[in-house]
Formats: C-alpha cells, sequence, structure tokens
C-alpha cells in the first residue's frame, strides 16, 4: 500500500491480488494500472458497437461488444477494490463471453436452432450460481482456458476458408495479441516477487488488459467479416482513421 494513503474499501478479501502496490495513487483505486488499463478495451468495444448497429449487423454481434464492455467494467471494479464480491462480478463476465464466442463460432453450423442457446444459457447460469457459493480459484482458470481452447478449432476452420488477405490479417493479429497478452499475464504470476524489488514495474497485467482489449475488438472483427460472408454481404475491411479495422458490408437489396 502506499505511504499515507488509506484503503477506502478495506482490506483486501479477493482471492487474488496482483503485482502492483495497492493504493499508491488513491485511497479509492487498490490498483490504479490494473483499472485503468480496461478503458481501451471499452472504447474498442465501443467502436464495434457502433459499427455494427449502423450497418445493422445480427444482434448477436452487438450482445457481443457489449459482453466485452460489461467485462471490462465488471474488471475495473475489481481492480480499484479488491474485494470478493467484485471478482465475482469480474470473472463470471468472463466465462459468459466465452460462452457467447462459442454460438457464434458453432451455431452456424447447428441444426437445432434452440438447442444450443439454451445450453449454453443454462450453463452459464449454473457456473455463476456454483462460483458465487464456492471460490475456484485454480479450477476457475482451467475452465476459463478450457472454454478458450474450443473456440480455436473453429477460428482456425474460419481462418483455412477466408481468402480475403486483410480478414486473414485480423486472425493473425488475434493470436499475436493473445499470446502476447498471455505472456505478460504469466510473468505478472510468476516472477511477482522479483518484479516487486525493480525501480519500474512493467505492469504485465495492465498490458494484459491492454491486449487483451485489442484481441477482442480483432476476433470480433474477423467473426463478423465471416459472418458477412456466410450472408453474402460482400465484406470488405476498412480501417477508422487508418488505424482500427473495421467491416464494411453491402446487404444485397430485395427485388
Amino acid at each position: 500500500m502506499g505511504d499515507g494513503i488509506s484503503s477506502f474499501w478495506g482490506p483486501v478479501t479477493s482471492s487474488t491480488d496482483w503485482c502492483e502496490q495497492n493504493y499508491v495513487y488513491s485511497s479509492y483505486i487498490a490498483e490504479f494500472f490494473n483499472t485503468a488499463s480496461n478503458i481501451p478495451g471499452i472504447l474498442l468495444a465501443l467502436i464495434g458497437l457502433v459499427n455494427a448497429l449502423r450497418q445493422r449487423f445480427e444482434k448477436r454481434f452487438s450482445v457481443l461488444h457489449l459482453s466485452n464492455i460489461t467485462l471490462a467494467i465488471g474488471s475495473m471494479l475489481f481492480h480499484a477494490t479488491l474485494q470478493k464480491l467484485q471478482q465475482q462480478g469480474d470473472e463470471t463476465p468472463m466465462v459468459w463471453e466465452m460462452l457467447l464466442y462459442i454460438y457464434i463460432l458453432y451455431s452456424p453450423d447447428w441444426h437445432y436452432r434452440s438447442t444450443m442457446p439454451t445450453f449454453l444459457f443454462l450453463y452459464g447460469a449454473i457456473v455463476a450460481v456454483v462460483h458465487s457459493q464456492i471460490r475456484f480459484e485454480i479450477g476457475f482458470k482451467v475452465h476459463y482456458a478450457v472454454l478458450c481452447l474450443l473456440c480455436i478449432p473453429r477460428m482456425y476452420k474460419y481462418y483455412i476458408y477466408t481468402d480475403d488477405r486483410s480478414a486473414k490479417r485480423l486472425a493473425k493479429l488475434y493470436v499475436v495479441t493473445l499470446l502476447l497478452a498471455s505472456l505478460c499475464w504469466l510473468c505478472d504470476r510468476v516472477f511477482c516477487k522479483d518484479i516487486s524489488h525493480w525501480y519500474l514495474n512493467p505492469q504485465g497485467h495492465a498490458l494484459w488488459h491492454v491486449l487483451m482489449g485489442f484481441n477482442s475488438y480483432y476476433a470480433n472483427t474477423f467473426l463478423m467479416f465471416c459472418r458477412a460472408q456466410q450472408r453474402e454481404w460482400n465484406p470488405k475491411v476498412k480501417h477508422l482513421m487508418g488505424i482500427f479495422p473495421y467491416v464494411k458490408i453491402e446487404k444485397t437489396k430485395v427485388k
């Protein structure tokens, strides 16, 4: 804890306290960098949400961008307070978000339209209830990793069946940001004792937040492109301000 700054939220009750000194800059924010680093993810999700709404993509993509925003806000509250209740508000949306990705990835080939969303909804609800009563620290991480791994085969299938170079670049950026983010997260956890003695903390977990914000944005944009291809909407990857990629579509008019 920072010298001379008291904790507004009281003692830490979360099962995890990350490798950042608590309450260094404010008595209202336990981990300043881990809290503020969620802002880029929120802004990127807003860009994706506006594009999805403006071009009338399917509602699943609006919900996906909103889930990214919800997750980032939950993460901000958790890192700002380091309270058990807020940790629940951070971890449960992580599971829900991955279930939504699974739905978007696999639903086009699912013959029974109502079965998959019903199952995923019930599964997410059960996980939320169980997780609120029992703290699975390692188990949660393993469970989340398994959900992520379930998405990879279908993402790879979409990649190999996509000829557009710009879309393929989105998929590559998704992989690169995921690997870099995982490396930052791992180093922050494994080498925390050493890092805490450095003159300058590289804030590995904060970098994880920033990179995962971009990772989600690249994943969402790639999936929007692939879905537009399935619907024959003639998608093209454009760039906002020459930097942020987005999908522009041309829906066929019904005569």
